[in-house]
């Protein structure tokens, strides 16, 4: 099974409608709240874009070069779903996903995540790279992987499916994270710690997130409160 299947699909069958992801951003002043079955939808969207227009399947690389953003969330489980093996680097991945103004040399694909928080596309695309929003959205809201993917499949750098579950089990575990957590973090994703703290060990828990972006550091206590938040990870962040 996938990352996604064996980590994601409890949290769907479970409830649905549970909130997974709260991304503010306090540089835009904006707040986005997405359930457990809307992130599913951009996940399966993300996935099948990626297997039928571009060929991706197990163990093919795709590079996520994108911040921790609720639509970071739907690019990593749609990879993941359909198979694929998520990595930092662009060079030789047969899609890459970048910010605007990302570069992604050597990639047989770039697509830009606009990063809009309602989940528009871009303004003005770039020559030569493809918008992953308007792109994925023309595909269906449901995925079908097809054969069972073996636990010893490449998921993330140099980690299979199996050693990526075990890691994210791990982390919830050493980090204190339940399912009925509300965890509020100012971390950024990178791979592979920031990734497994950050959002694997949120998933393997069953918890539901709090993501700041551009943190107003004065202004979370407040938020933590509103938020009803019972762990903290990440530290100060400029405002």
């Amino acid at each position: 099974m996938t990352v996604t299947e064996v980590l994601y699909s409890p949290l769907l069958a479970a409830d649905p409608a549970r909130p997974l992801i709260t991304h503010y951003d306090d540089a835009l002043g904006s707040r986005v709240e997405l359930s457990r079955a809307t992130m599913a939808n951009w996940a399966a969207k993300t996935a099948n874009w990626l297997r039928d227009e571009h060929d991706v399947g197990p163990g093919d690389p795709v590079a996520v070069l994108l911040p921790a953003h609720w639509q970071t969330v739907g690019v990593l489980l749609g990879a993941w779903w359909c198979g694929a093996r998520v990595t930092d680097q662009a060079d030789g991945a047969s899609v890459a996903v970048v910010a605007p103004g990302g570069a992604a040399e050597g990639a047989d694909v770039v697509a830009v995540a606009s990063l809009d928080p309602m989940g528009r596309g871009l303004d003005e695309r770039p020559a030569g790279t493809v918008d992953y929003l308007d792109d994925v959205r023309a595909h269906g809201d449901r995925f079908d992987p097809g054969q069972r993917l073996p636990g010893d499949t490449p998921a993330l750098l140099a980690s299979t499916v199996d050693e990526v579950v075990a890691e994210a089990r791990s982390r919830a575990e050493t980090l204190g994270i339940t399912g009925d957590s509300r965890v509020l973090s100012t971390m950024e994703w990178t791979m592979p710690d920031g990734l497994f703290s950050g959002l694997l060990a949120v998933l393997a828990a069953g918890a539901s997130l709090v993501q700041c972006s551009h943190a107003d550091v004065a202004g979370l206590p407040a938020r933590r409160s509103a938020e009803n938040v019972t762990i903290s990870l990440g530290g100060p962040t400029t405002g």
